[in-house]
């Protein structure tokens, strides 16, 4: 009873979250005139968009099945597939970004008995995707010489990629991971899954050419975001330089992995922020934002379409009225 009662209050404080930020940005940009600006918006430019989305979390999936191949977990690659997708329509409305991630590890340890290394393999692949959005921020801060001024967003990159990188390594390091293990002593069988988690991540320590590689993928991902944001821009007939996009749409991915509804809220006043500065009207921002989001349900979507399947092929299997189901 308890349990539900905590999670009733977190859904419910995410929504409020979500909701006050809204209901703020509809505010102060008029929803009059971002309605106007949506409506205006090309449709070959957004399908440009759309298309780019489909290509980011082709490449997200890429890197995670290269950090599986890496470790060695064996499973059928359709079920990998399967429940990336799935993760990515929990991820819609599980608090933050990375809610589905959850979701997707529990259903990958149903086919394998290699638990640890799918949580590790979930783990990393986060990881080195964060790597990859605060990289590609941190350089496109100094080749976007208009911000360059903004002494509070370089703090903020800076420090996101100290926490990253530190995230990492202590991962990686045996030490350290163990003595901090060490509040659960109390817990034993608590510390002995963190142990054989960390055993598993440590399959990829010195993998100097894997970590580049899985980095540069995500590296590749947050570019093309920026390419999509680009684009979406030019739909919404507004004058941005690339390099701008580039430059923000990591931030905008960091802001939307704040408590909320699918990132609804802290990403859009990430957006709103950022792009005002470079001369977009805060109505404009804000339904770049949108769009941008639109992008990522129509992925999710295709996870829902994945997740209902999957539970009609499940009861299938188990009816036992089924004439063939003995076969």
């Amino acid at each position: 009873m308890k349990k539900k009662m905590k999670e009733a209050v977190s859904f419910l404080l995410r929504f409020g979250l979500s909701a006050a930020l809204l209901v703020y940005l509809f505010y102060k940009a008029d929803i009059s005139k971002t309605w106007e600006i949506v409506k205006s918006a090309n449709i070959a430019y957004l399908l440009l968009g759309l298309l780019f989305t489909f290509l980011i979390f082709g490449i997200i999936l890429l890197r995670w099945l290269v950090i599986i191949w890496h470790m060695r977990i064996t499973m059928p690659i359709g079920n990998v597939i399967r429940w990336f997708f799935i993760g990515n329509f929990f991820n819609l409305f599980l608090p933050t970004s990375s809610g589905g991630d959850v979701i997707k590890t529990i259903g990958l340890c149903k086919d394998t008995p290699d638990r640890a290394k799918v949580v590790a393999s979930v783990l990393l692949d986060r990881v080195f995707g964060f790597i990859g959005i605060i990289l590609v921020a941190f350089v496109s801060y100094f080749v976007a010489r208009k911000i360059a001024q903004d002494r509070l967003l370089l703090f903020v990159i800076v420090g996101l990629l100290f926490i990253s990188w530190s995230g990492l390594l202590f991962l990686l390091n045996e030490k350290l991971y163990t003595w901090a293990c060490g509040i659960f002593n109390r817990f034993p069988r608590a510390k002995e899954k963190l142990l054989k988690l960390h055993h598993a991540i440590a399959l990829v320590r010195g993998k100097l050419f894997f970590m580049m590689l899985v980095i540069s993928m995500s590296c590749l991902a947050q570019i093309i975001l920026g390419v999509t944001f680009f684009f979406t821009a030019k739909a919404l007939h507004q004058d941005v330089e690339l390099i701008y996009c580039i430059a923000f749409a990591p931030l905008t991915c960091v802001a939307a992995a704040m408590p909320s509804i699918g990132g609804l809220g802290f990403r859009d006043f990430g957006s709103v922020f950022l792009f005002t500065k470079v001369g977009m009207s805060t109505a404009a921002a804000m339904s770049l934002s949108l769009i941008n989001f639109s992008y990522v349900v129509a992925v999710g979507l295709v996870g829902a379409i994945v997740y209902v399947c999957s539970i009609f092929s499940g009861r299938v299997q188990r009816d036992p009225s089924d004439p063939g189901s003995s076969l």
